[in-house]
């Protein structure tokens, strides 16, 4: 699985994607911080980098659908977290990714739980 991490995270978590073997890119990498939500989610879909995020905005399944190929994982957090909570949060959610498959969805992690929100299909025969 390919990931993009946008501009809201730091080296520290892209080192926990990278330590457990995932491709990860960022929005820095590709000096694309700070664009439209838009562009950013075409960019993922073109990529086929799952987009993961601290931006609520991206948690409308309506506006950014999950498709195929790349899930959108959208980080809850309390306000002003502390680093360490924020380590333990992603820690926490790169573990259940050898438990859950999150191709094709909307996660929301939180403390505690992570909700999965799937766009079913379903083809008249």
């Amino acid at each position: 699985m390919k990931f993009k991490l946008d501009e809201n995270f730091g080296t520290r978590t892209i080192n926990l994607f990278r330590n457990a073997g995932y491709d990860v890119l960022t929005v820095f990498d590709q000096k694309i911080e700070g664009i439209a939500d838009q562009h950013l989610y075409e960019i993922c879909c073109k990529e086929k980098r799952s987009l993961v995020t601290l931006d609520l905005d991206f948690s409308s399944v309506i506006k950014f659908p999950p498709i195929k190929d790349i899930s959108i994982i959208v980080f809850r957090i309390p306000k002003n977290p502390t680093l360490k909570q924020l380590e333990n949060l992603v820690t926490l959610f790169l573990q259940s990714l050898t438990k859950i498959d999150v191709t094709g969805k909307l996660l929301i992690v939180e403390i505690g739980r992570i909700r999965i929100h799937q766009t079913e299909e379903y083809n008249f025969k």
